[in-house]
């Protein structure tokens, strides 16, 4: 989400006359966009800030604001930390950037009325609002790939989270104004779309005639020139029979999904206010994997909520064990002020978070390893991004199921094919690693591939 709020901001400034550079240096502008799901991010930001202080003292026409969630909930701490700072604003208010920075222009040059720090973050006045909705440009970047947003907001609260603070209740765009973005993108040459959601199985709740994230995804597979689809990220107790059905009967959607655990025991996930226990949650994964043949599951998963007990702990390695997720995304658990769970008792020393993290992320890497290699001689469909970055012998692109694959450029002419960008091909796995696959193209007479 974070990332196409980013690119949201790049094109209203692009629109408003600016280009991007490659170096703080050489700005007219800097804006960061911010993140504050953990604590982590947001020292980054405090530091980037004393960087742009130090630039702005010999620039002072520099014009600096922060963006996203971050500033949404700590815009007087950054004022008051950070006075180098024009203006403050948070997600959703992408479209308004461009005439706080003007205002920001006009006062260096003398012709604004007084020197002050505009804050746009007011959730109240219009985001809390269940028909609120970010503008969005229409125009965007060619690419293979595109983000698409198809809700905002969450309504579980669960007390670790801050995104309900950050960005408001839950709220669905109209299915009319999915499709026509997704339209304009196949048209311009994208092939996968990422339906974005904080909750994103809980599109449409609050649309007429009865919307459902499952016919959503119908609608979309109907769209010419698209020929992937996934979605981020969905939430256990949302996920539907006929969501499952959907996933399993439309031919363009991945076999892939990202299902967040954060724990499996049930008392912890209790505390969260997760609303799922963990014999549900894995119910539900039986239930997609079977539906779903070879299906990859990833997650997320925290460590060290405040309370967590060394058998709760061991409870969370003992499922990870059983469940060989594909891949996940492990963290300590960092206190949000704001949330239920930051002013909790028997607050985990971070020490002890910082030794179950390892354990886990050592436990999760085995199992992913294991898992890309029993992939070895199979023959996976892959979308073509290009020469790999860092050698040019091979070429990278993704499977179905989401795993980078580095396929062996020489194969290409062997068997007499162009690996092109955006090229559907069969890839004979020789070899799975942590990170992802590597292989070589199959025989042509089973190719997928194409250009479009």
């Amino acid at each position: 989400m974070n990332e196409d709020d980013t690119e949201q901001i790049v094109l209203y400034m692009e629109q408003g006359g600016y280009l991007p550079v490659g170096d703080p240096s050489e700005a007219d502008v800097v804006l960061l966009n911010t993140c504050s799901v953990r604590r982590k991010p947001e020292d980054k930001v405090y530091s980037k800030l004393g960087e742009l202080a130090e630039l702005k003292r010999d620039r002072p026409d520099m014009v600096i604001g922060a963006c996203g969630c971050m500033a949404q909930v700590e815009a007087r701490e950054i004022v008051r930390r950070a006075p180098c700072v024009d203006f403050v604003v948070g997600p959703g208010y992408a479209s308004e950037i461009p005439r706080l920075v003007a205002e920001a222009r006009a006062f260096v040059a003398g012709r604004g009325a007084s020197r002050r720090t505009v804050l746009l973050v007011e959730l109240e006045a219009a985001s809390r609002q269940a028909a609120f909705l970010p503008m969005r440009a229409s125009a965007r970047p060619q690419r293979l790939r595109a983000y698409v947003p198809v809700m905002y907001g969450c309504d579980r609260f669960c007390t670790f989270c801050i995104v309900p603070s950050t960005r408001g209740p839950e709220r669905s765009r109209p299915v009319s104004d999915v499709i026509n973005e997704i339209r304009v993108l196949a048209a311009s040459g994208t092939r996968e779309v990422t339906l974005l959601g904080q909750t994103v199985n809980s599109y449409g709740r609050r649309l007429p005639d009865g919307v459902t994230f499952e016919h959503l995804l119908g609608r979309v597979s109907e769209v010419v020139g698209i020929e992937r689809i996934r979605f981020t990220s969905p939430h256990p107790r949302g996920f539907t029979d006929g969501l499952i059905e959907a996933m399993a009967s439309l031919p363009k959607v991945c076999e892939h999904v990202h299902l967040p655990l954060q724990a499996a025991e049930d008392g912890l996930l209790r505390r969260m206010k997760r609303g799922y226990s963990v014999a549900r949650y894995g119910e539900l994964l039986a239930r997609l994997r079977e539906a779903i043949p070879g299906l990859a599951v990833t997650t997320d998963i925290m460590l060290g909520f405040p309370g967590e007990t060394e058998s709760q702990f061991e409870a969370t390695m003992e499922f990870v064990r059983q469940a060989r997720f594909d891949a996940a995304f492990m963290f300590a658990y960092s206190p949000r002020r704001g949330t239920l769970a930051a002013d909790m008792p028997d607050q985990v020393p971070r020490a002890e978070k910082v030794r179950r993290l390892t354990a886990l992320i050592e436990l999760q890497n085995t199992i992913s390893a294991k898992v890309n290699a029993a992939l070895t001689g199979s023959v996976q469909q892959v979308l073509v991004d290009g020469p790999s970055a860092r050698d040019r012998t091979r070429w990278t692109g993704l499977t179905r199921t989401f795993k980078t694959t580095h396929i062996e450029a020489a194969d290409d002419t062997a068997l007499g094919m162009e690996l092109q960008a955006g090229s559907f091909v069969d890839v004979r796995i020789t070899e799975g690693r942590l990170t992802g696959l590597m292989g070589r193209l199959a025989d042509p007479q089973s190719s997928h591939q194409r250009r479009e």
